[in-house]
């Protein structure tokens, strides 16, 4: 219950709440503030705990999910949390940069009011991956560690999808825009999306067309794993050709330009002009780069049909090529809104096997980076064998948290194997679901993109 509630004035110039509360099923008392942040008004939530230990966890999305009972036990245990509410607008208007912002504007808060805190984390989920992903690279001042979940680089985002999109074009329809949609009304994107799925289904009806279907998503180094329907989708046995293919097929339908897929028409409304490029690639090379298993069912069903792989892969690489602006590429390059692989914290990335929106080849991308640019000791991975988008169960999230504090706190990694996670996870909480597992995934990520001094100037 609400005890009591006094106004304050920060030195930021913000007038917000500060109460004592007790939510109900939890005994623990806490310290709340909350409001908007100046400028862009996204609002922003404090709780600290009675019994705070110096913990802070940041985490993006945390007003949605304040009473859960993960952000619960965090508060029981001692935590403090804060975090922002996704802004109105955001889908018109979106800038990772910003949003990082916002998070040091509510460390100036949260060290105005309540101290500095022995030990700040960044964390969050999608777009919430992406800014703890750029938080751990460029400002290590703010915070002592990251764990960045199903998190997305948005120009190798929009490219991956690009890709498979490009293989679908050039085979199945020829006349269906898959770029430079930013401009496109929802109803507009409606109709183009029910042309594509009509395209998609008639191509599903012949065997060429299922191979095609199949060296897309290969090519495209997008998860067979992630289409619609009643969760938990089924995991598809990768090495049965004909339940692959159907998977393929169902994450395909899912994926294709229409209103439901937003989150690549946000990145094309963010920045002035198309960020999408496929200028240069060579889609032989990138079929190499797939999954071992994806590339040997689509060459089983490229046997099966009366057309060529290598007649196909020849046409796509012929096919009339897409080019990024350079002012969207010069827009992407700021810090804040890509990522080069050098995080200056301990950072700790995971992935759902089955995210059909932030694929986890995007991972394997990153790390290669990583170990390029000699960061590796800052850097772990984990996976969980699941589907869907940031669907982590609570002994998966808490598994993270207290991976990530032992690095912090003893300078050393814990085991992170799989095996070792889960036996962590059923430590804590014995009746919760726990499933990482070791991801096999590409043989090499085919869209990592690191701006050049010309990428910075627009050039």
């Amino acid at each position: 219950m609400k005890k009591s509630t006094v106004l304050l004035c920060l030195i930021t110039a913000i007038c917000s709440i500060f109460s004592t509360y007790s939510v109900a099923k939890s005994k623990v008392q806490f310290e709340e503030l909350k409001g908007e942040l100046p400028v862009r008004k996204t609002e922003y939530m404090i709780r600290v705990p009675d019994n705070w230990n110096g913990v802070l966890i940041n985490d993006f999305d945390y007003i949605k999910a304040a009473d859960s009972m993960r952000n619960m036990y965090l508060l029981e245990n001692g935590y403090a949390l804060s975090g922002t509410k996704r802004r109105k607008g955001r889908f018109k208007n979106y800038d990772p940069a910003h949003e990082i912002h916002d998070f040091i504007t509510i460390f100036d808060i949260f060290d105005a009011k309540f101290g500095k805190p022995k030990t700040t984390i960044q964390m969050g989920c999608s777009g919430g991956g992406t800014v703890t992903l750029g938080m751990a690279e460029i400002h290590p001042d703010r915070i002592d560690g990251a764990i960045a979940m199903c998190a997305s680089t948005s120009h190798w985002l929009a490219n991956t999808h690009l890709d498979g999109m490009f293989v679908l074009k050039a085979l199945i329809a020829p006349e269906l825009p898959i770029a430079d949609l930013g401009a496109y009304t929802p109803t507009q994107l409606d109709m183009l999306g029910k042309k594509w799925v009509k395209a998609i289904d008639d191509a599903q009806k012949t065997p060429e067309g299922q191979a095609r279907i199949a060296l897309a998503i290969t090519i495209g180094q997008w998860p067979a794993w992630g289409g619609k329907g009643k969760a938990p989708v089924l995991k598809p046995d990768p090495t049965d050709i004909k339940t692959l293919q159907e998977s393929m097929y169902q994450s395909i339908v899912r994926l294709v330009p229409m209103r439901g897929t937003g989150g690549t028409t946000m990145l094309e409304l963010a920045a002035p002009g198309q960020l999408k490029s496929n200028v240069g690639i060579d889609y032989k090379e990138s079929f190499n780069n797939g999954a071992i298993l994806y590339k040997n069912a689509v060459e089983a069903l490229y046997k099966n049909s009366p057309v060529s792989l290598d007649d196909d892969l020849a046409k796509i690489n012929a096919f009339e090529r897409i080019a990024a602006d350079p002012e969207a590429i010069k827009w992407w390059s700021a810090p804040g809104r890509t990522h080069i692989g050098k995080p200056k914290v301990p950072l700790l990335r995971m992935n759902t096997a089955g995210d059909g929106l932030v694929y986890a080849s995007l991972i394997q991308g990153y790390e290669d980076l990583v170990i390029q640019n000699g960061y590796s000791d800052f850097f772990r991975t984990a996976y969980v064998n699941t589907w869907g988008h940031c669907t982590f169960s609570f002994a998966e999230l808490m598994v993270s948290i207290e991976v990530l504090l032992e690095r912090i706190n003893t300078g050393e990694w814990p085991n992170t194997s799989s095996e070792a996670l889960n036996k962590r996870g059923k430590s804590i909480t014995p009746q919760s679901k726990v499933n990482f597992f070791n991801y096999t995934g590409v043989q090499k990520y085919n869209r990592a993109w690191v701006p050049s001094p010309k990428d910075f100037l627009g050039e």
